[in-house]
């Protein structure tokens, strides 16, 4: 067991951690924020999507310590900060959320795509949201949401 920090949606935390735990299971299990979901488990639905120092990562085959002293935004300090609230809003206003599963992470990765390219084109948002699946909406109203912010 050893100790690592984060600040996570802006708040430093110290953690005794098993050097095999993943950030995923660290946020969920010790942190207590359950807005990043668990799907798949290897890295392929994208349904854990966070950002680790600004880059999308799945959190479910990211080791946690290796984001010792990172800076993590979870899918809860993106409703807190006003500039990137108004992504869940789209995605509520395009009907992008029908059983919710996915959200989390395709906002997340709406994110770090607005935040690389503040004016993709329909197939760099294609691209951008490639990593996620979703079993519920289709993908175009995902689409439709991320170019309304534009």
């Amino acid at each position: 067991m050893l100790n690592i920090q984060l600040t996570v949606n802006g708040e430093l935390h110290t953690i005794l951690i098993d050097p095999a735990e993943t950030l995923l299971h660290v946020l969920r299990e010790k942190l207590g924020l359950t807005g990043t979901k668990e799907g798949c488990g290897e890295g392929d639905c994208g349904a854990c999507t966070i950002l680790v120092n600004g880059k999308s990562v799945n959190s479910c085959i990211y080791p946690a310590i290796q984001a010792d002293g990172c800076e993590i935004l979870t899918v809860e300090g993106v409703e807190k900060n006003p500039k990137l609230a108004r992504i869940q809003q789209a995605f509520v206003d395009h009907g992008a959320v029908q059983c919710g599963f996915c959200s989390p992470g395709m906002i997340m990765a709406t994110c770090a795509l607005l935040d690389e390219n503040p004016t993709p084109t329909d197939e760099e948002i294609r691209r951008g949201l490639s990593g996620n699946l979703c079993r519920c909406t289709g993908y175009q109203a995902m689409v439709d949401a991320v170019k309304s912010l534009i």
